[in-house]
């Protein structure tokens, strides 16, 4: 399991839209979170696995006359023939940045994402490192579980605090953050909201930016966008399989190089960056 932090804004796209969002984020058919699919990741990855082993280049009078794709990479990530042995699964949500109106932003997240965090505990066989306390019920609707007291001014919105936050779940959710001293801030800044409330959150909650082309002469607008982004700080996990043996071990060589991915569009304007935390001792 691969927790991924976002360092930059991140849009994981899903081509164009008929709505007033010209370019949303992808998302999950029945829950529309943000998500970031298999594939994309897994091309990410292909692509941080070719700068340890890049391509070989076969040359004729100064032309490229074959390229051959290196065999771990193939091996991988596999071929038009064939298919790799490392196996990439969708980047699931686990953490959003919500604005505060009356202090730092907080990081929601809610019952639902935290029991399917345990179950994919489970399936990966780390339950010994992310032992996570299965809740019973969660937050009311318009109530919060938050390690502040009172109350809590989530955009427009108003939470009363009514619980405290699950020591078992932030440690869980610590173990996927790369930097300590952001894990550390999640004690004060981690909160449950009701499933419910944090659907309205992960929906209408997002930075919508407006992007322009303009003509060289006369500066004027030729094509207006607006596309959606998730913000820097929102926290995803990724898991990896293998089907062959072997797989992971030959993974490890290229993602121990540096911690960091690029994954998502506009990476030319420097967005799409994760900071990745290996969980356990694997890497």
């Amino acid at each position: 399991m691969i927790g991924m932090l976002a360092e930059t804004p991140i849009h994981p796209g899903a081509g164009r839209s008929s709505g007033f969002v010209d370019l949303p984020v992808a998302r999950e058919s029945i829950t529309q979170y943000p998500v970031i699919v298999g594939s994309s990741l897994k091309g990410a990855l292909k692509d941080k696995a070719r700068e340890k082993w890049p391509d070989k280049v076969k040359k004729t009078d100064g032309k490229e006359d074959e390229r051959k794709i290196h065999p771990k990479v193939a091996k991988l990530f596999g071929e038009q023939e064939s298919a790799g042995d490392l196996v990439v699964s969708d980047a699931k949500l686990l953490l959003l940045p919500v604005r505060s109106l009356t202090g730092h932003y907080k990081w929601a997240t809610c019952p639902y994402l935290i029991e399917r965090l345990r179950r994919d505990v489970e399936r990966t066989a780390l339950k010994d490192m992310m032992d996570i306390r299965r809740l019973s019920a969660g937050p009311e609707k318009g109530t919060a579980w938050a390690n502040d007291e009172g109350r809590l001014f989530l955009e427009e919105r108003e939470f009363e605090v009514k619980s405290k936050v699950e020591d078992s779940i932030r440690i869980a959710i610590e173990a996927l953050i790369y930097h300590k001293d952001t894990a550390g801030r999640l004690k004060k800044q981690l909160i449950i909201l009701n499933d419910n409330d944090f659907q309205w959150f992960a929906s209408y909650g997002l930075q919508v930016s407006a992007r322009n082309v303009l003509k060289e002469e006369t500066k004027k607008s030729e094509n207006l966008w607006y596309e959606e982004t998730l913000s820097a700080d929102s926290l995803f996990y990724t898991i990896l399989f293998e089907r062959q043996a072997g797989a992971l071990e030959c993974a490890k060589e290229f993602l121990n190089e540096q911690p960091y991915l690029q994954a998502g569009g506009n990476e030319t304007v420097g967005q799409g960056w994760f900071a990745m935390k290996y969980v356990g001792d694997w890497c």
